[in-house]
């Protein structure tokens, strides 16, 4: 699956990786897992996408992204949006999906294969759309948990399918028991 001459980029749906994990009972080990990727493939760039809320004294993500900043990953972000749903309660959002199929999209010419951690069924199209620049696509998400966080659609059209159930043992770590 992973050759040692692949150009290899990998993207991250952080909010989606996040819930995967957790719903796994897992926190993601970040070093490790660039560690990983590196052993198997030439490893061109490594990014992280999160939605962040502008304006908190402390957001609970802003560590995360600092450490990944400083330690190999290309690290996105955009501002949430508040906004106040039909039943009149605040809501945020933060949807990074556009900037990933951008950015997978830019760089696809100068790989040989893409790691994508997200379950996410809108991303089918640009896995095939990447794919069809001759691009190998890896997806990793989970159906180990209930319900499943991977999207059939999107499983059957990755190239190959990784559940990150089977990867907690090299790239994860078991919950600490007093982390909320």
């Amino acid at each position: 699956m992973f050759h040692p001459t692949d150009r290899l980029a990998i993207f991250i749906d952080g909010s989606n990786l996040y819930s995967a994990a957790r719903a796994l009972q897992h926190d993601m080990d970040f070093r490790r897992m660039l560690d990983w990727f590196r052993e198997k493939s030439i490893l061109i760039r490594a990014y992280y996408y999160t939605a962040v809320v502008e304006g908190e004294e402390f957001s609970p993500v802003k560590p995360l992204v600092d450490w990944l900043d400083y330690n190999g990953f290309s690290v996105v972000t955009k501002p949430v949006k508040r906004f106040t749903d039909t039943a009149g309660h605040s809501r945020i959002k933060g949807n990074m999906d556009m900037e990933i199929a951008v950015d997978m999209l830019e760089l696809a010419p100068a790989l040989d294969h893409v790691v994508l951690f997200s379950g996410d069924g809108d991303f089918r199209r640009l896995v095939q759309a990447v794919q069809a620049k001759g691009v190998r696509v890896t997806v990793i998400s989970t159906q180990k948990t209930q319900p499943p966080h991977i999207a059939d659609e999107l499983r059957r059209q990755a190239d190959a399918f990784l559940d990150l159930n089977d990867l907690m043992a090299d790239f994860g770590r078991p919950k600490s028991a007093t982390a909320q």
